[in-house]
């Protein structure tokens, strides 16, 4: 052991991580079941052991020491001593590195050897042995940050969710081939805050960026060996950590930063996905890098009855210990970190469901959600759950309490399935148009807990979900076994690229239905990076590890390319004016027909849909009317939110549907907003009378306005349509 003649001072258990004070750095760190704790410190380049200390002093379960004259910049490491016994759940091993789980910043990457292991490869019942090769020239190194930062007037942008638009994407991918961006940033942190990069965001009317995972991860070492990476990065190790691959200038704290403070001066909100459900660690044959050397009993949920193996909701091999105290802390400390102190506005959990299961059972009432639900920092912050794991009862679609969000799958495969073709679904696809009250009205939750997605990093883009119906992830290296099966895609006649002029027409117009149809639906939209570019993955489903062209953005168009944005550009803005579109609330139940309602639903008739129409197998085609006078919400003032009256129609039958248009203003007209079997061309612009009909074209979404007149009630929508409804009744 390499001793340092300089003295280490007892220091303080708290903060956890290490802390400079312009004078030395403290040092603490969590292990209940260690016997000692080494601090090893490093040059420079992390490459050579200079000294290492014994932590003096614990304090409860705390270890912790001051080094004096200690500076930001330093690089550090630490040793664990204890048991290493793992049919107990003890695996201390003191020969491997170990980084800090509150390390604010990393050095350098894993590199993968034998040596990361704290058991010998290819021995019989191998986990059980015990290695003594030290790691230390193979791993990252911890780094001591300045805790200062020059914020100037950055503020939360505090977008409310009925106006949030969400758009997901990949630090590196999405700016890697931007024109304009300077090469040296592309790719990276400051390559998002350049104004060619924030000009596209506010063309598309994003209020809110999701950054795929930043925190420390690691490559798994599989991967690698096939010349392929982790690049969404769902493999965290460091949870404080800004993952330094994304730095352009070395400086991964500061540089991340700065990005948040640009997007927020643009009035985005910057939204991180985070991943404390498992780390790189892995099952009980994984390596020793941190956690699973500070203390393996405490990190992770073990099996009851063997400790030596990993409870696994995941899929990855381990799962956190979110039930226990300290690991509950952990993840706790980390979300008010990057809160506090690096401004972001909220969070996407990765398998959230995992987090919640109080100990076993997913439990809406678990420490871990209740402990966000009560924390002031953290309750104010948009808190996204994905709502379900991989163990049994993890899927928990609409289980999470008031004040949290869900991605919705059931919002996805509706709408999917709908423009695909599939019969008998426009029942659920109205529900989930209105925002999907079946699974949120409980529990005092409005449309704004619905995150409406068609297409995310998961799964195909928009391009290739109406390009292709089978995955094609060769390119993976698994014989294209892994990815979804059930993507509920349709290529519009013809398997991938194509020269078939018909075939890219219906692929453009199906690309329109869909993203016209996300944005025009109640609940909180999300955007995946790129779809409204056209951007291909050539059938990958599952670009985990493409860490290329296959999953950049394109930033080169073509004009149908140039069109598609300027077509969502332009429905976005539509979003944006309509508040009838952006409801905070439910519609109310179905009254009586003498009372206003804010919705009716309408076949092509002209006549309001029965009930029987809803059940119909081959119906393909409905309209919605929203009144704009019927809204029944407050704007921030006080003043009753008004809006247009609006007509969706939605059309995914193959052929032409005369629509009789319907209307309860004589002397107001409907005019077209968007009509997705038109493109981007120049609408006509006639008027149409309540009673004319309009030819809604094969697969095709119309919005029609009828600006509201003053002094107008939308109480003779109810009327008209009781008035329409017996003379309908009695042609059956």
């Amino acid at each position: 052991m390499i001793e340092s003649r300089v003295a280490i001072w007892p220091g303080r258990p708290y903060p956890l991580g290490a802390t400079w004070d312009g004078e030395g750095v403290n040092f603490a760190v969590y292990s209940q079941h260690a016997e000692l704790v080494e601090l090893c410190l490093f040059d420079a380049r992390g490459r050579r052991e200079l000294a290492r200390h014994r932590l003096p002093e614990r304090s409860g379960f705390v270890w912790h020491g001051y080094l004096p004259g200690a500076a930001p910049g330093l690089l550090y490491g630490y040793r664990a001593y204890g048991p290493y016994r793992p049919e107990q759940g003890h695996r201390f091993n003191a020969n491997k590195l170990l980084l800090d789980p509150y390390a604010r910043a990393l050095a350098g990457r894993v590199r993968w050897t034998d040596a990361n292991f704290g058991y010998r490869i290819g021995a019989d019942r191998a986990d059980l042995t015990f290695d003594w090769r030290d790691n230390a020239p193979a791993m990252p190194k911890c780094r001591v940050v300045r805790p200062d930062y020059d914020w100037q007037d950055d503020r939360h942008p505090d977008t409310s969710w009925s106006d949030t638009v969400v758009y997901e994407l990949h630090v590196r991918g999405f700016t890697a081939q931007h024109p304009q961006v300077p090469p040296q940033l592309r790719g990276t942190y400051l390559g998002l805050a350049q104004p060619a990069v924030i000009d596209h965001l506010q063309r598309l009317g994003v209020t809110a960026v999701e950054l795929l995972p930043i925190h420390f991860f690691v490559d798994d070492r599989e991967l690698m060996r096939r010349g392929l990476a982790n690049y969404w990065g769902y493999n965290s190790l460091g949870f404080f950590a800004p993952d330094p691959r994304y730095s352009a200038l070395g400086d991964a704290v500061g540089e991340f930063r700065d990005m948040v403070k640009a997007l927020h001066r643009a009035g985005i909100e910057v939204l991180l996905d985070v991943v404390y459900n498992h780390t790189a660690e892995g099952n009980h044959l994984g390596p020793t890098l941190a956690y699973r050397g500070l203390d393996n009993a405490v990190y992770y949920r073990l099996m009851h009855d063997n400790p030596r193996y990993c409870r696994d909701f995941t899929g990855c091999g381990n799962t956190l210990a979110t039930q226990h105290p300290q690991v509950l802390r952990l993840v706790l400390d980390s979300l008010r970190y990057w809160v506090e102190e690096m401004h972001v506005d909220g969070f996407r959990f990765d398998l959230a469901s995992a987090l919640a299961r109080d100990p076993v059972a997913f439990d809406a009432s678990s420490a871990f959600l209740d402990a966000v639900g009560q924390d002031p920092v953290l309750s104010r912050r948009k808190l996204i759950a994905e709502p379900w794991d991989l163990g049994e009862g993890g899927y928990q679609v609409g289980g999470f309490p008031a004040g949290w969000s869900e991605w919705n799958p059931n919002y996805r495969d509706a709408v999917r399935a709908y423009w695909k073709g599939d019969g008998g679904l426009i029942g659920d696809l109205a529900t989930r148009l209105t925002g999907s009250s079946d699974l949120y009205a409980r529990a005092n939750r409005g449309p704004a807990a619905s995150i409406n997605f068609v297409t995310a990093h998961d799964g195909f883009t928009l391009h290739d979900l109406v390009s292709y119906e089978a995955k094609h992830n060769e390119a993976n290296g698994e014989d294209n076994r892994d990815g979804h099966n059930h993507n509920l895609s349709w290529n519009c006649g013809e398997e991938g690229p194509t020269a078939d002029t018909a075939v890219l027409a219906l692929r453009a117009r199906q690309k329109r239905n869909l993203l016209a149809t996300l944005l025009f639906s109640q609940g909180v939209p999300m955007l995946l990076a790129g779809d409204e570019m056209g951007r291909t993955q050539r059938g990958n489903n599952n670009a985990y590890c493409q860490d290329n062209a296959t999953s950049w953005v394109n930033w080169a168009l073509g004009e149908e390319d140039r069109e598609l944005l300027d077509f969502v550009a332009h429905v976005a803005g539509l979003r944006r004016r309509h508040p009838a579109l952006r409801r905070r609330s439910f519609f109310p139940e179905r009254r009586r027909r003498h009372e206003q309602r804010s919705v009716v639903w309408f076949g092509p008739d002209g006549l309001e849909m029965s009930d029987a129409e809803w059940q119909h197998g081959f119906a393909r085609c409905l309209g919605m009317y929203l009144a704009g006078d019927a809204i029944d919400e407050q704007d921030a003032r006080g003043s009753a939110v008004v809006d247009d009256d609006l007509l969706l129609l939605l059309n995914a039958h193959h052929a032409d549907v005369p629509f009789i248009l319907p209307g309860f203003r004589a002397n107001r007209r409907w005019r077209i907003a968007i009509d997705t079997a038109r493109g981007t061309r120049p609408y006509d612009t006639g008027r149409h009378a309540p009673g004319d009909i309009y030819p809604l074209a094969p697969r095709s979404l119309v919005l029609l306005v009828q600006p509201r007149a003053p002094m107008e009630t939308a109480t003779a929508i109810d009327k008209r349509a009781a008035s329409l409804r017996p003379a309908k009744d009695a042609e059956r």
